[in-house]
């Protein structure tokens, strides 16, 4: 045995890398020697000293780096060789003189020592593929100060993440401990510094054996996923069947964690697509059932990220998605969980007849309008309705009180809420009756109003609602006693490109040249110029609607001479 490399002086700290290294390279030899002169276990030992010929070879590459004696994990990786060799060392004298407990608990040494020297010759490489040699550290793996350069804190960051993946279990669990203060502290240059080979040893992490290793792995990841950093790597590495193992069965914190993690990660619909193809849909929905708070919420608005995906659809309807969205939206224990809610339902009946007709079954309908009676109605909720509305009858539209609500949505609510609120409008004036009743709530001056809304969308879609209304003569009246109505539609018979509204314009204006009073308005502000561009685009019912005006004009000249 080498000399000073005894089995006593592999937890001497005092000697130096360079001592280590002459340590572990006077111990091969002896223990390829001993193990050959073994009899018994032929399979095994000969399997050993097949790993044992290889050190030499990690040795050399490790010991050949310019930083070789400056890192600290060189100095650790040498002392782990050390006790693995002087291990093969024991168990190789103890087999050559048969003095051991019993042949099974030999094997199991045996076999316990092939593992180690695997993680030897595993680590050692990892040293090198990592760069980690290349950052000159001899500080503990703790964050760095403010004090120090940005430079030597990036160095400790990267030996800290290098030990996720060096060592036994229980070193990468300090390791693990290290890195959730650091990211406490730090996380900017965490994120900054992180590479592919650490978000791949976190995802080992998170299948520990042990609740604490994966608790503070699955933090780790949610703070990564939640960065929006490094999600390709995460999902490529394989986190998610992980965490949706987590979301079903973790510690409260784990569970909660692993949820969060997959909403951020549910973002990209291929990710989304993924987490149905690993069975993720049914854990979430039982959380949506069950769940806290906060593991409520994300667990929600996953699964809203899942069915925007319409291929997902089926899967999530599979699962009873309808029934458990439509509970959180009567029931959920957080505003946000009630608006993932509604925002799935949209989602879900934006195109599928068969899941509108679930969700009207389900009671759906009922539960969107009590929810929009808030004071501050969201666009999800009323684009689910609109989408329902072609589901239900116009009988019972009236009776579950959807007009009221559209009316109070194209008060108070955002313009996004508004636009969908008129586009919903659009769909249930299919009767005179209907139109009449629209009418009478109060829609058609704040439908006046929205003409001037920003978006051109917007716009376009409450000229579309006046056009179906006003066909209607007390819609017509009330049309006519705005002051607002013929500028704003005057206005949108602009012809730029951009402008969607102008053939619903012209529909409503042709309505309204009835009346002299309005025909007025419409030259004064300069509809005959507008008119001639739209007729020469071929916009319909314009050139139709230019001759009404230029024969009243022509009247009006007569009329002032005579």
């Amino acid at each position: 045995m080498s000399e000073g490399c005894g089995k006593e002086s592999v937890v001497d700290d005092s000697l130096s890398t360079e001592e280590w290294l002459t340590c572990a390279q006077g111990l091969v030899p002896t223990a390829l020697e001993k193990a050959r002169e073994v009899k018994g276990f032929p399979v095994r030992w000969k399997m050993i000293i097949s790993k044992l010929e290889q050190i030499p070879a990690r040795l050399s590459d490790l010991s050949s780096h310019p930083c070789f004696s400056k890192n600290a994990l060189c100095k650790e990786q040498l002392q782990a060789v050390s006790r693995t060799l002087n291990e093969a060392i024991e168990l190789a004298e103890a087999c050559t003189k048969e003095k051991y407990e019993g042949k099974l608990k030999m094997q199991s040494d045996l076999d316990a020592l092939a593992g180690k020297l695997d993680l030897n010759l595993r680590d050692c490489g990892l040293l090198i593929k990592t760069g980690v040699l290349g950052e000159v550290s001899v500080l503990p793996a703790v964050a760095s100060t403010s004090a120090e350069p940005e430079a030597a804190g990036y160095g400790n960051l990267r030996e800290l993440l290098a030990r996720l993946q060096i060592g036994h279990l229980e070193a990468k669990h300090k390791a693990l401990n290290s890195l959730v203060e650091v990211m406490k502290e730090d996380e900017k240059n965490v994120l900054a510094v992180i590479g592919r080979s650490n978000i791949a040893a976190l995802v080992q992490l998170l299948t520990a054996t042990s609740p604490r290793i994966r608790e503070k792995t699955v933090t780790i990841i949610c703070s990564l996923a939640e960065s929006r950093s490094c999600e390709n790597w995460l999902v490529s590495e394989g986190v998610l069947p992980p965490l949706i193992r987590l979301a079903e069965s973790g510690s409260a914190v784990g569970k909660e964690k692993a949820i969060i993690a997959l909403q951020r990660l549910s973002m990209s619909s291929e990710t989304a697509r993924s987490i149905v193809g690993h069975g993720g849909v049914r854990p979430l929905v039982e959380i949506c059932q069950s769940g806290d708070s906060v593991s409520q919420a994300a667990a929600a608005c996953t699964l809203k990220n899942i069915s925007a995906v319409p291929e997902a659809r089926q899967a999530l309807a599979k699962e009873g998605i309808v029934k458990v969205m439509i509970s959180l939206l009567d029931s959920g224990i957080l505003l946000g969980s009630k608006e993932y809610a509604a925002e799935c339902l949209q989602n879900l009946t934006s195109s599928n007849n068969d899941l509108k007709k679930d969700v009207v079954a389900e009671g759906g309908l009922t539960s969107l309008l009590a929810y929009l009676d808030g004071p501050l109605p969201q666009e999800s909720t009323v684009g689910a309705l609109r989408n329902l509305v072609g589901s239900v009858s116009a009988e019972a539209l009236m009776c579950a009180g959807v007009i009221p609500r559209l009316a109070h949505v194209l008060k108070s609510g955002s313009p996004s809420a508004q636009q969908s609120a008129a586009s919903a409008i659009c769909r249930i004036s299919t009767s005179s009756e209907m139109k009449r009743s629209v009418g009478e709530a109060g829609c058609i001056p704040l439908l006046v109003k929205m003409l001037e809304a920003k978006a051109n969308a917007a716009k376009e879609v409450a000229a579309q609602a006046i056009a179906a209304l006003i066909t209607v003569s007390s819609n017509c009246r009330e049309v006519k006693k705005d002051n607002k109505s013929v500028p704003n539609l005057v206005a949108l018979l602009d012809p730029n490109p951009q402008n969607t509204a102008k053939k619903y314009a012209v529909s409503c204006l042709m309505l309204l040249s009835s009346s002299k009073k309005c025909k007025k308005l419409m030259v004064s502000y300069g509809a005959i110029g507008y008119l001639k561009k739209l007729a020469e685009m071929d916009v319909p019912g314009a050139k139709k609607l230019l001759e009404r005006m230029e024969r009243s004009k022509i009247k009006s000249l007569f009329a002032r001479k005579s």
